[in-house]
């Protein structure tokens, strides 16, 4: 039993070190460890495989959210979108059942642009990054878009006639343009918009600084207007070096008994003047400034005739390229802002809207004009301006005649001498007393000079020279024919509706967009204006307090327009 009990003590004896002498050299046994580290790389592979996949999975899914987003601001954009844009962005991102992830729609939008901006935001779970600990990927998208035109001119063409001052007319006529302003320069970006006022009644009159640009002939001191001729209005172009004869300071309408129908005792001009000398109703060219424009609109006043295809050819011009010249010059001047240096821009540009709106309370009457004969040169009249005496040459007899006392002399008053009764005496009452009447011959107090044609109408209406000049000693007939229908000429309202229409046409070809209002005028005028416009939607006839609608309706129709390209 010793022996026995001896041997399995040595049996496990021998066993346990047996295993212990296994566990070492398993420990320190080297030939194991490819296997570990195999299983390791294979751990970290499928570990980034996964990440990748996440990843793709990510980038699919986002690049699909921007691709609609920037699908949806572009057609939200789109200047000849009907729908609201956040309508637009909502319906695209809906279809493609992507709408939760929408966070913003922001729109800016005036006239001729609009800028949309959208952004979204989705979360992505990952199925092997959570892993790691990152559950899920956000994926953020943003988008903007903007749709616009390059610029938007405007030529507001307005009737400043005597008619006008009836009925409000006037009044009603300057709260709907300053509307009409504030909606343009409200929904237009900065530099983008430009607005030309040009006020017209018989005549257009521009601006010294204008009218220096332009090449003109006639002597004309006070006023600024040029007489177009026929071809004229064929164009909306105007040469600023073709030349063209100037209107002259003239006034056709004011009659002999009027008062001061001759200003020149006083030292004025003419009354009723066929182009006017008043800076309120000169063309206000390109501007953008709110405060500029509405002052100017402030200030107009009426009187005068009516030249409907004389406004327009003025605003149609102002809208055209070949006017730049012009506007660069007043630019230097400090008439126009530098903003518009390349103004007026091309027709071909593709980018410029190029919007008229005429309007009138009439239709068109005759525009008078001076004969080439009564624009330059010596008149046969003479003026003693220190004795406030005209004198008239007759050239047939080489006599003088004198108004002041109905006498025909051999000289002009003032540049001679004269016989005058004289009393030795005292005169009391008209007669002479303690003396008598005798005759003496005296040197006229004065000077005579004869005055140029441009100094003679610019004082003296047509109408007194007929009466006081000539009426006394010539045949009434032969008087007026020779002195007053003789001197002037006139271009009468049938000529002057074609006109309008020949320059309406020429705008429209050149996809400038004609708006017309009739405010309160008779029916020709309306159909002339009706023929004008663009379409028979462009064409508005209004009463009274009606003209703020017209002006509201076409600001809101011009933020619609788009130019085609």
């Amino acid at each position: 039993m010793y022996i026995d009990g001896e041997k399995k003590t040595g049996s496990i004896a021998a066993v346990g070190r047996n295993l212990s002498r296994r566990a070492q050299n398993f420990a320190s046994d080297e030939s194991g460890l490819i296997t570990f580290f195999v299983l390791f790389l294979f751990v970290i592979m499928l570990a980034v495989g996964g990440i990748g996949i996440d990843v793709m999975r990510y980038e699919r899914d986002r690049a699909r959210l921007q691709y609609t987003m920037d699908r949806a601001v572009l057609a939200a954009a789109d200047l000849d979108q009907s729908l609201e844009p956040e309508a637009v962005v909502r319906e695209y991102l809906q279809k493609a059942d992507l709408l939760q992830y929408l966070n913003s729609v922001t729109v800016t939008e005036g006239l001729g642009f609009r800028n949309v901006r959208a952004t979204a935001e989705s979360e992505f779970p990952t199925q092997f990054m959570h892993l790691t600990g990152v559950d899920t990927l956000s994926a953020p998208a943003a988008s903007t878009a903007e749709e616009s035109i390059g610029g938007v001119e405007i030529s507001l063409v307005l009737d400043v006639s005597g008619s006008m001052n009836s009925n409000s007319r006037l009044s009603n006529l300057k709260v709907a343009a300053h509307d009409f302003v504030d909606q343009m320069v409200d929904n237009t970006e900065d530099g983008k918009l430009s607005i030309s006022i040009i006020p017209y009644a018989t005549q257009v009159s521009v601006t010294d600084n204008m009218m220096d640009e332009f090449n003109v002939s006639g002597e004309n001191a006070h006023s600024n207007c040029i007489n177009f001729q026929s071809n004229d209005f064929d164009s909306t172009s105007l040469n600023a070096n073709a030349s063209r004869p100037r209107t002259l300071h003239f006034d056709t309408f004011t009659s002999a008994g009027s008062s001061r129908s001759d200003g020149r005792p006083y030292g004025d001009l003419v009354k009723f003047p066929v182009c006017e000398a008043d800076d309120r109703r000169e063309i206000l060219p390109l501007q953008k400034d709110r405060t500029t424009l509405k002052n100017f609109i402030t200030a107009l006043t009426a009187r005068g005739n009516t030249s409907i295809d004389v406004g327009m050819k003025w605003g149609t011009a102002l809208l055209d390229h070949s006017m730049n010249g012009v506007v660069t010059n007043l630019i230097t001047d400090g008439d126009i802002p530098n903003d518009f240096a390349l103004r007026p821009h091309r027709y071909s540009d593709g980018e410029t809207l190029k919007v008229i709106v005429l309007m009138t309370d009439g239709q068109n009457t005759s525009q008078y004009y001076l004969r080439d004969q009564y624009r330059q040169g010596n008149s046969n009249i003479w003026w003693n301006a220190e004795e406030e005496k005209y004198s008239v040459y007759r050239p047939s007899t080489n006599r003088y005649y004198w108004p002041h006392d109905s006498s025909w002399q051999d000289h002009p008053y003032g540049n001679g001498t004269t016989t005058e009764w004289e009393c030795t005496g005292t005169i009391y009452y008209g007669n002479c007393y303690y003396g008598s009447w005798v005759q003496e011959t005296v040197e006229e107090p004065g000077t005579a000079e004869r005055l140029a044609y441009p100094q003679l109408w610019e004082q003296t209406s047509l109408q007194y020279n007929l009466s006081r000049h000539y009426y006394p000693w010539m045949n009434d007939s032969d008087a007026r024919d020779e002195w007053y229908y003789g001197v002037r000429s006139y271009v009468g309202s049938s000529t002057k509706d074609n006109r309008t229409q020949e320059i309406c046409d020429a705008a429209k070809a050149q996809n400038v967009i004609v708006y017309t209002i009739g405010f309160e005028a008779p029916s020709r005028g309306l159909s002339v204006l009706k023929a004008c416009a663009s379409s028979d939607s462009h064409f508005y006839d209004v009463d009274g307090l009606e003209i703020s609608d017209a002006f509201a309706s076409i600001a809101s129709s011009i933020r619609k327009l788009r130019l085609t390209q």
